[in-house]
C-alpha cells in the first residue's frame, strides 16, 4: 500500500489539482501516462503524499516529480519547497525538479533524465498490445 492520505479534504483537493493542471504538466502528463504500458511503471498525476500532494509519483520506485512554475521561485516559494523535499526524503522519496522551461525548452532531456532516475535509460519502449480488428475487418472470407 502507497503511503498516500486517505482524508476527504486531501482527496478532494487532489482532485481539484488534477483538473487544473498547467501546461508544463500537462505536457508531461502526456508521456508519463503511458509509462505503464511502455515500461510497466505506474505513474500516478497529482498524488496525495500525506501532508503533500505531488505533481506525479511512482511510488513503486519512491520517486516524485514536481514542476515548478514562478511561485517555486520566491523566498517563499524555495522555504516551502525545502521543506516539503526534507520530509519527503525522510520518507525514502527521490525527488526530481523541471522548471516549465526545461519542460518547453528541453522536453526530452526532462523525460531521459526521469528514465535514467528510474533505471530505465537502455530499456526499449514496449509495443502497444495489438488490438483484434473490429467485426468484418480483415476478414477475408466475405
Amino acid at each position: 500500500m502507497c503511503p498516500t492520505a486517505n482524508s476527504t479534504e486531501s482527496i478532494q483537493r487532489a482532485r481539484r489539482l488534477r483538473r487544473a493542471m498547467t501546461d508544463g504538466e500537462r505536457k508531461l502528463w502526456s508521456e508519463l501516462r503511458n509509462f505503464r504500458r511502455w515500461y510497466g511503471v505506474h505513474v500516478r498525476k497529482q498524488a496525495p503524499i500525506d501532508p503533500y500532494i505531488v505533481d506525479f509519483a511512482i511510488h513503486e520506485q519512491k520517486l516524485v516529480i514536481e514542476v515548478d512554475g514562478e511561485s517555486h521561485f520566491s523566498g517563499a516559494g524555495v522555504m516551502r519547497d525545502k521543506i516539503r523535499d526534507t520530509w519527503l526524503a525522510g520518507r525514502g522519496y527521490r525527488i526530481l525538479r523541471f522548471t516549465t522551461g526545461d519542460l518547453s525548452d528541453s522536453f526530452d532531456g526532462c523525460v531521459q533524465e526521469i528514465l535514467a532516475a528510474l533505471g530505465l535509460m537502455n530499456e526499449p519502449r514496449q509495443p502497444p498490445p495489438l488490438t483484434p480488428p473490429l467485426k468484418g475487418e480483415g476478414d477475408l472470407e466475405a
